[in-house]
């Protein structure tokens, strides 16, 4: 099984510079983060080797958020190759996310 990489403000940057990568922007207080966060964790060991997976924590990473003009939670963004190839926010079933997936690779 694969981790899912800890993002913040020192390694975001290089670890979504290139390949697949998911990220999904959160926060702890965050009911349907919660919700969203088992079918997150099952994709990652489904794309295992195919994807990175990672997540960001709006609360620690404004910056990020805002840049990214995340404006609610959660948001998943994903990235192929350093540029933003796509994006959903609000909770996702297990077959779009997966179809979002197999769309970047």
């Amino acid at each position: 099984m694969s981790e899912i990489l800890i993002l913040n403000e020192s390694n975001y940057a290089q670890a979504t510079a290139s390949g697949t990568v998911a990220v999904d922007f959160y926060a702890d207080w965050c009911g349907p983060c919660k919700m969203m966060a088992p079918t997150f964790d099952q994709a990652k060991d489904d794309y295992a080797g195919r994807v990175t997976f990672a997540k960001l924590n709006v609360d620690e990473a404004k910056t990020i958020a805002l840049e990214n003009k995340v404006l609610g939670i959660p948001t998943l963004i994903f990235y192929k190759d350093g540029q933003i190839a796509d994006r959903v926010t609000g909770v996702v079933d297990k077959a779009t996310l997966y179809a979002k997936l197999d769309a970047l690779l």
